[in-house]
């Protein structure tokens, strides 16, 4: 008697394990998209840096420098430059202020970062074009942002997503099997800017500039359907 309740039990659970296996039956598949934006705010940072007027005179040694150029004077060369591309003082911020040892013998070098805040990139231009590059340490953009930017984060998503489903779709068709409900879906977000610097040598800058003039992700998602018979 006990061994046919044993064997009753064992194929009990047989039959519940193939059932739940059958139940599991599932497609996992990766959906993605792409959105770029052009952007209506952009972060232009400048950082300037004292120097010594002896270094550009093509003669001086660093030990015999001696005629520092201070930030005051750097930062309104600057800023002179900055209002006469039509920008206001609202727009400019300090994001840093530090100092650097250059030389034995010689005082730290004050630096400084400006954060200018810009709607287009042709205000970037104009500075660019008027700014007296001795004491200007980099430039580069940081962030770029849109007004609009939750909008076309939520479509894209919604793309990767579809994708996802029509990449399932097709694939269970092959099997000649239906798409069932979603299990689950996990979102994944790549961010591929690449952030921009800027030296002090401005001869590159018309032709490398243009590619960072845009909003730039990718997004993934990974999601899990049901296989229908």
């Amino acid at each position: 008697m006990k061994k046919y309740g044993l064997i009753f039990i064992m194929s009990l659970l047989v039959c519940v394990t193939m059932k739940a296996q059958e139940c599991e039956r599932y497609i996992e598949v990766t959906g993605t998209s792409e959105m770029e934006v052009v952007p209506d705010e952009i972060h232009y940072l400048i950082e300037i840096q004292e120097y010594f007027e002896e270094e550009f005179d093509g003669v001086s040694k660093p030990e015999q420098y001696k005629t520092k150029v201070p930030i005051t004077r750097i930062e309104q060369e600057l800023m002179q430059a900055i209002h006469d591309a039509g920008i206001p003082d609202s727009a400019v911020r300090v994001q840093e202020y530090g100092n650097n040892w250059r030389h034995r013998g010689h005082d730290f070098l004050i630096s400084k970062q400006l954060d200018i805040t810009l709607q287009d990139f042709k205000q970037i231009d104009r500075i660019v074009r008027k700014l007296n590059t001795r004491g200007i340490h980099s430039m580069r953009i940081g962030k770029l942002d849109n007004k609009d930017i939750l909008t076309y984060q939520q479509k894209a998503k919604i793309e990767a997503l579809k994708a996802a489903q029509r990449k399932a779709a097709y694939l269970v068709k092959a099997l000649d099997k239906k798409l069932g409900p979603v299990m689950h879906i996990v979102e994944n977000e790549t961010d591929n800017s690449i952030p921009f610097t800027q030296s002090n040598v401005l001869s590159s800058y018309a032709v490398s500039f243009n590619n960072f003039r845009i909003i730039k992700k990718n997004y993934s998602m990974r999601v899990r359907f049901e296989i229908a018979d």
